[in-house]
């Protein structure tokens, strides 16, 4: 079976895929690649066994990845959660996966790195598993009235109910006041996290790409912001993205109040899935967080053809290094610098 190697930016075939296929999500999607482009330079591509001229049966999205810091490689895709390779079929998934192992020693990519959803295509794999992680999804088809009993009754319905009787205020939409206000509160939770924020050119694009599809939604008090959410809509699934809050306001309730006027809004939109993301394995905290919310937990894995160690990120070693005990004392101008430098070579 033949593999054929197309580009999903310019494929016309592309979109219809995305739009019908099973196992798509917003990660598959030309927006979510065309912002990835546009802020770090990254190069898309896709392999399938379908032929030119034929409707698109399979694909799976890749991006290059080429950096002088942590090496050429391969990601489907970088920044997401997860990316399920859409192929159906036993043989089209051996084929695929032969043509990317010899891809990767062919190309002088480090590795290829796949994110799937599921363990159904990474057992096929010629591969190694690299990285593990909780993922948590809430099923909207109950009634509000359901979703809310199903709430935990002490950290998440009193929280809400919290923000309410402190008279929070809300504003949602995508303008650029509000991405920026979403920006400021991230600059001040990656620096809690000893992290820096990802370029404000990224949330620029993914506005500009996604369109009416992104929401950002502010909490307020007294003016004052205190907590901010991302999200992105891809058919009938809702996916929070991005989290940001001040820290000196978090007995408010604010992102509990965020949260749950996201659930409403992603309901009223005819949604039936909200995506919660991934967690890592070893923050028990996050987890417990978003279960306590109604969601279910499963696990992700990563899979790696080529080098299959595990070698610090960029950003981890920016967390471990003194760099980041020399930034977390800089004005936050230098933290925004280091994101727009780390980030490139971090997808």
């Amino acid at each position: 079976m033949t593999v054929y190697s197309i580009d999903p930016l310019q494929d016309p075939r592309w979109d219809e895929l995305v739009a019908r296929h099973p196992f798509a999500s917003v990660f598959h999607t030309t927006s979510w690649l065309t912002a990835l482009r546009q802020t770090y330079g990254y190069r898309p591509l896709a392999v399938t066994t379908s032929a030119p001229g034929r409707d698109l049966e399979d694909a799976v999205p890749f991006c290059e990845v080429r950096s002088w810091l942590t090496g050429d490689r391969l990601v489907s895709v970088p920044f997401a959660d997860h990316c399920e390779p859409m192929v159906e079929r036993g043989e089209a998934s051996s084929a695929i996966v032969a043509h990317l192992d010899g891809v990767q020693r062919a190309g002088g990519w480090k590795y290829v790195e796949l994110r799937p959803q599921s363990d159904r295509f990474g057992a096929g794999l010629q591969a190694a598993a690299t990285s593990h992680f909780w993922f948590h999804v809430l099923d909207l088809r109950p009634s509000v009235d359901e979703l809310f009993a199903a709430l935990h009754k002490d950290s998440t319905q009193r929280k809400i109910q919290r923000a309410k009787r402190e008279g929070l205020a809300y504003s949602d939409g995508r303008s650029d006041g509000l991405l920026r206000t979403f920006y400021e509160l991230l600059i001040k939770t990656r620096h809690r996290h000893h992290l820096p924020p990802q370029p404000l050119a990224w949330f620029r694009n993914l506005a500009l790409s996604f369109g009416e599809a992104l929401r950002v939604a502010v909490a307020f008090h007294n003016s004052r912001p205190v907590a901010a959410v991302l999200t992105l809509r891809h058919r009938s699934s809702m996916v929070y993205k991005y989290g940001a809050s001040d820290e000196a306001f978090h007995p408010l309730g604010g992102m509990h109040l965020l949260l749950w006027k996201t659930i409403e809004h992603a309901r009223a939109a005819g949604c039936t899935l909200l995506d919660l993301g991934r967690c890592d394995t070893d923050n028990p905290g996050l987890a417990t967080f978003k279960e306590r919310w109604g969601a279910t937990r499963s696990s992700i894995t990563y899979w790696r053809i080529g080098e299959t160690d595990q070698p610090m990120s960029a950003l981890r070693k920016y967390a471990a290094t003194g760099a980041r005990h020399v930034l977390d004392h800089a004005p936050g101008v230098c933290r925004v610098a280091a994101g727009r430098f780390l980030y490139r070579h971090a997808g």
